[in-house]
C-alpha cells in the first residue's frame, strides 16, 4: 500500500478526503527534526507540505518518492535540482488563493492610501477634531500602478484596478502584450525605468535567482518618495 507523508497539519477537510481513500495510508508529522524526517521519508511514496524547506539532503534520503504536493502555489521551498535528478513530480494548488491574494493586495492599497489605521485610532480615542493633523488620504483614481508578474494573481488584480480607473502597467517577460491590453493594461519591458514613475507597485512573481532582490536600495532611491510597494 502506498504511503503519503504530510509535513505539518492540514485542514480537516483535506484529512476527510484522505480518509475516504482505501488505496493508500497517510501520516501527519509535526516533528521537523532532520534525522526524524529522514527516517519517515524512507518509505513514503508521496509528500504533502506547506512552507517547510524540503532540502536536497532530505529529498535524496527517499527511496520510493514519486510525488511532492505543495499545499500552496509557490515552490521555492523545494529543492528543484534534487527533484529533477530523482524524476519526482512536483505539483502545486494552482488556483487555491489567487483571488484572496489579489483582494489582499488591493485592500492594502486602499488601506494605506486612505490612512484607515490612523483615522480608526483617532475615532476610537474620541479625537474627532484631529483630522487636520493626519496625513491626507489619496484616491486611487488615475494613479499609476505597475503589476509585476502577470500570472493568476496579476490577472485577478488588474480587474480591480480597472474598476478604480487606474493607469495600469504590467511587467512580465513571459506574457503576450495582447493579453495585457485586452484586460486594460499596458505591457512594459523595462522594469527599472517604469518603476520610477509609479504611484503603486504590486509584486506577484515567483522567487528565482533573477527576481531575488529585484527591488534594492538603488531602485528605491529612483522611485517617487510617496510610492507604495505591495509585496
Amino acid at each position: 500500500m502506498k504511503k503519503v507523508l504530510i509535513i505539518k497539519k492540514i485542514h480537516e477537510c483535506g484529512i476527510k478526503l484522505l480518509n475516504n481513500r482505501e488505496d493508500f495510508k497517510y501520516e501527519v508529522v509535526e516533528n521537523l527534526e532532520t534525522n526524524f524526517l529522514k527516517n519517515k521519508l524512507q518509505d513514503c511514496d508521496a509528500i504533502s507540505l506547506k512552507t517547510f524547506q524540503l532540502t536536497a539532503d532530505l529529498i535524496n534520503t527517499t527511496r520510493k518518492l514519486k510525488v511532492i504536493s505543495r499545499h500552496g502555489v509557490g515552490y521555492d521551498n523545494v529543492n528543484l535540482e534534487a527533484v529533477k535528478d530523482k524524476k519526482i513530480v512536483l505539483s502545486i494548488a494552482t488556483n487555491a488563493n489567487a483571488t484572496t491574494v489579489a483582494e489582499h493586495a488591493f485592500f492594502m492599497m486602499l488601506s494605506i492610501s486612505r490612512g484607515i489605521d490612523s483615522y480608526d485610532k483617532n475615532v476610537k480615542e474620541g479625537k474627532f477634531l484631529n483630522r487636520k493633523n493626519l496625513e491626507l488620504s489619496k484616491e486611487l483614481w488615475s494613479k499609476k500602478i505597475l503589476i509585476a508578474g502577470f500570472g493568476r494573481v496579476g490577472k485577478n488584480l488588474i480587474k480591480k484596478c480597472v474598476g478604480f480607473d487606474m493607469n495600469i502597467f504590467v511587467y512580465d517577460p513571459f506574457v503576450d502584450e495582447k493579453i495585457v491590453s485586452s484586460l486594460g493594461g499596458k505591457k512594459v519591458n523595462n522594469f527599472h525605468k517604469t518603476i520610477q514613475e509609479m504611484d503603486y507597485v504590486s509584486l506577484h512573481m515567483p522567487l528565482t535567482e533573477k527576481t531575488r532582490n529585484l527591488i534594492n536600495m538603488k531602485v528605491l532611491s529612483t522611485m517617487k518618495k510617496n510610492s507604495i510597494i505591495i509585496n
